[in-house]
């Protein structure tokens, strides 16, 4: 199970940091995405982490604004977003394939359900 936190209504400019607690799997085995849709979109990846944290990639868009990060000890994954705009406006949700980090939405089996983030201009 995936429970992502963190989401809400900010001006441009502001940051925010979501998370996502997973539990009922061997987290540290995980790699770990954040992918976000925003209404009458597909849903596009963010970013995502290695199950060691040691490798991560960002979507260009968010590329120097946003920051994935990890906590094993907690089983916990990171979104620390930074300088958001109002394109950034979306539903994000977190997921979770095993060790091999991954861009892809369907190659992600769980989800979580996602939080809201509205970004005012």
């Amino acid at each position: 199970q995936l429970a992502e936190s963190g989401g809400g209504l900010v001006q441009a400019g502001d940051s925010l940091r979501l998370s996502c607690a997973a539990s009922g799997l061997t987290f540290s085995s995980f790699a770990m995405g954040w992918f976000r849709q925003a209404p009458g979109k597909e849903r596009e990846f963010v970013a995502a982490i290695s199950w060691s944290g040691g490798s991560t990639s960002h979507a260009a868009s968010v590329k120097g604004r946003f920051a994935i990060s990890r906590d094993n000890a907690k089983n916990t994954v990171y979104l620390q977003m930074n300088s958001l705009k109002p394109e950034d406006t979306a539903v994000y949700y977190c997921a979770a394939r095993y060790q091999i980090l991954s861009t892809t939405p369907r190659e992600y089996p769980y989800w979580g359900q996602g939080t809201q983030v509205t970004v005012s201009s």
